[in-house]
C-alpha cells in the first residue's frame, strides 16, 4: 500500500488561503487549520486575529472549523480570541447550519471558562441558546461543553444563574439531559 501521509502546508499559507476568493480552497485551509490546531496550537496562536476575521466567511465549514482552532487557542491563550466574541455571537444563532450554532457554542464555553470577567460575558449568550436548542440534536454536544464551562473560573453570579438554568432538568429531566445537567451542577458546586 503506498504512503497516503501529504505534507501539510505551512500555516502561513493556509491562513492566507483563508481569506481567498474560493470557497473550496477556505474551507479546505480551514479544516487544515483545525487540524494543527489540535496537533500543536503553538502553530496557530500568532494567526489568531486571522482566524477571528475567517469568521465572517459566508460558508458554514469555514466558521465551525475556524471556531473549532479558536476553542484550542483559549484554553491557552483567552486573550488572544477575546475579540471573536462577536463573530461567535452572531454564529450562534445561525439558521442555516447546526454545526456553526455548536462550534461557537463550544469557542464561547472555552472562552467563558477562562476567566470570572469572560464567565459573566458569555453567559447570556449561552443562556439564551440553551433556552433555544434544548432538546435540538446538538444539544447533547452543547450540554458536554457547558460541562466544560461549568468546571472553569466562573463568577459566583454565573455560576449560580447555571445551576438554576439546567437545576429543572437535573431534577425532573431524562436521560443524557439530566444526567449531564446533574454533572454540571456538581462541577459549578466544585469551584464555588
Amino acid at each position: 500500500m503506498a504512503d497516503e501521509s501529504i505534507d501539510m502546508p505551512s500555516t502561513e499559507y493556509l491562513v492566507s488561503a483563508l481569506a481567498g476568493p474560493r470557497r473550496r480552497s477556505r474551507q479546505e485551509a480551514a479544516h487544515m487549520i483545525a487540524l494543527k490546531a489540535h496537533e500543536d496550537v503553538s502553530q496557530v496562536v500568532p494567526y489568531a486575529n486571522e482566524l477571528i476575521d475567517a469568521l465572517y466567511r459566508p460558508e458554514a465549514q469555514t466558521r465551525w472549523e475556524v471556531f473549532d482552532a479558536l476553542g484550542e487557542i483559549a484554553l491557552v491563550d483567552p486573550e488572544a480570541v477575546a475579540e471573536g466574541f462577536d463573530g461567535a455571537e452572531a454564529s450562534l444563532f445561525d439558521e442555516g447550519s447546526a454545526a456553526v450554532r455548536l462550534a461557537a457554542f463550544r469557542f464561547l464555553c472555552r472562552l467563558g471558562a477562562s476567566s470570572e470577567e469572560r464567565s459573566d460575558m458569555v453567559w447570556s449568550l449561552l443562556d439564551e441558546a440553551i433556552q433555544c436548542y434544548h432538546g435540538d440534536p446538538e444539544y447533547r454536544d452543547m450540554l458536554i461543553a457547558l460541562l466544560e464551562f461549568a468546571g472553569g473560573r466562573l463568577s459566583d453570579k454565573t455560576r449560580d444563574a447555571l445551576v438554576a438554568r439546567v437545576s429543572f432538568d437535573a431534577e425532573n429531566g431524562q436521560s443524557f439531559i439530566k444526567g449531564f445537567s446533574t454533572q454540571i451542577i456538581a462541577a459549578a458546586e466544585a469551584g464555588e
